[in-house]
């Protein structure tokens, strides 16, 4: 097809304003689909695990493995897009996550679930940057930090929805309704993306290469299994958590070294020169380890020690939707100042936040978790739009795809390695603490002398001992959380400097 003839096609199938929207409402559709995937299996493991009469690590697997099939199969977005087009590859993402989401839900064994949880991660991993990368082919720059943001509105829905999805659905039904409750939705979004979408344009045929895939794949695989499993094997005292990281190392290494002396690499470096786009990559992994950590870490702290039942919980982090919504709706109106404004702003807001959960305790009520969960929300939408307009506000559009694909790969790691090292600390300041607390609980201590010292705990029994020792691990539970608290903190800090180094313009600009 020459020139001429693409350039006639293309002027003559121009988007209509009605059919943008329905392009954005398909595409928010099948991201919000994806979103609500990530936790909802976290919530209905323990319904999973008495199904298939599965040990804890076995049953950690349906998480683990398709965490490694997006993983890999994310970074392939940018040559699936030049070999099959943009429409091909995000219709036949959402078609054939929606049939594994259906299959993962009519799986008899675990074998079954987590090979279509495998499939349900491969097709899923390129609709996120795909979606992204057709909201800003399809709509003009003027209304970029408009449509991200209604476009990040769908990306942090989901993980809030899931949860809480999940639980009801598992409560009211089984397990499998978690996953059937998801189909229809993805069936409406492909039909939306089949219809509303732009024809494919030819493209000359693009060479993959394959040692480049398969050296990241292998190096994305290994760090993940590193993360996922490292906990609960001890981490380096474990043979397969050592060799695994030396395998990560030197396939990475190798991917480097390829990618550095090929002339066609996999993934273009020379992406990296673009000043915003790479500062850009670091802010957007830190915003994944800031993202969805609050979300992992405070069920189990509230539905635990401090007693709360899953629809508090549930609430909790549904406010955190709320507050999701008006950050949104407030980037929009921001979009007219200086971006880097926006995003000072957004992740001043999420240090606050980590300040704030590092002064609670047990006792805390369901109003304050509340609004400090709000006050997240609110953080993470004035964040997403303005680091998402700037980073890719000088990257060409032809390289649109294969850029998105690697700022959502590495936001999925930024996510999954913040969230090991969070729960690492809390599992082994925990026991530290314990050690410490009980060390004063010893006949010798003089303050216990004193009838006041103890209160209502009674240590002249058995019972009375078990009592006690069960309200210091509750304690020293706590002082781990706000450990990791302090560590999500610091991670907010650190973003300050990086937002200084970009490029400042205006979000209407870009």
């Amino acid at each position: 097809m020459s020139t001429a003839t693409i350039t006639a096609t293309g002027a003559a199938d121009t988007p209509t304003p009605l059919r943008r929207a329905l392009i954005l409402l398909a595409v928010v559709l099948a991201t919000t689909l994806y979103g609500t995937t990530l936790l909802i299996v976290s919530t209905i493991l323990p319904q999973m695990q008495g199904s298939f009469s599965a040990t804890a690590d076995e049953i950690a697997w349906a998480m683990t493995f398709n965490i490694l099939a997006t993983a890999i199969v994310t970074p392939m977005t940018g040559w699936l897009t030049a070999r099959f087009g943009t429409r091909t590859t995000m219709v036949s993402s959402v078609a054939g996550f929606t049939f594994a989401t259906l299959m993962c839900g009519l799986a008899d064994s675990l074998e079954a679930l987590v090979f279509w949880r495998i499939l349900q991660g491969g097709f899923g991993a390129p609709s996120t940057p795909l979606a992204q990368s057709i909201l800003m082919d399809t709509f003009p720059r003027s209304q970029h930090a408009l449509v991200m943001g209604l476009y990040g509105f769908g990306v942090v829905i989901g993980p809030v929805i899931g949860p809480t999805l999940g639980g009801q659905m598992a409560e009211l039904y089984t397990w499998r309704w978690a996953f059937y409750a998801l189909v229809p939705v993805g069936v409406l979004a492909t039909i939306g993306l089949r219809f509303f979408l732009r024809p494919d344009v030819p493209q000359p045929a693009k060479s993959f290469d394959w040692l480049g895939f398969l050296s990241l794949s292998i190096a994305l695989g290994a760090t993940q299994l590193v993360l996922a499993r490292g906990q609960r094997l001890d981490w380096f005292q474990s043979g397969e958590i050592v060799i695994e990281t030396i395998v990560a190392a030197l396939s990475f290494w190798i991917f480097v070294a390829h990618c550095l002396t090929t002339s066609r690499p996999f993934l273009d470096p020379k992406l990296l020169l673009n000043r915003n786009y790479a500062i850009g990559l670091l802010l957007v992994t830190i915003y994944g380890m800031l993202n969805f950590t609050p979300m992992v870490l405070l069920p189990p702290l509230l539905t635990g020690p401090a007693g709360y039942t899953d629809s508090l919980v549930g609430l909790v982090i549904a406010g955190r939707g709320v507050g999701g919504c008006f950050g949104f709706l407030f980037a929009g109106f921001a979009s007219r100042i200086d971006a880097r404004v926006s995003m000072m702003a957004g992740f001043g807001m999420l240090l606050t936040a980590g300040l704030w959960l590092m002064h609670i305790d047990l006792n805390v009520n369901y109003t304050t978790l509340t609004a400090n969960a709000m006050l997240q929300g609110l953080a993470i939408g004035l964040i997403w739009v303005p680091l998402t307009t700037v980073t890719f506000s000088t990257v060409p559009r032809e390289a649109m795809a294969e850029a998105t694909a690697i700022y959502h790969l590495l936001r999925n790691l930024g996510s999954s390695f913040f969230i090991s090292i969070c729960v690492a600390e809390i599992v082994r300041s925990t026991s530290a603490n314990y050690g410490r607390l009980v060390e004063a609980l010893t006949p010798f201590n003089k303050l216990l002398t004193d009838p006041f010292a103890l209160g209502g705990w009674n240590v002249d029994s058995l019972r009375g001992l078990a009592s006690v020792s069960r309200e210091i691990g509750r304690q020293a539970t706590m002082i781990a959380y706000l450990n990791a608290f302090g560590l999500f903190t610091a991670a907010c800090a650190v973003t300050i400097p990086l937002i200084l180094l970009m490029r400042g313009r205006p979000a209407q600009s870009t």
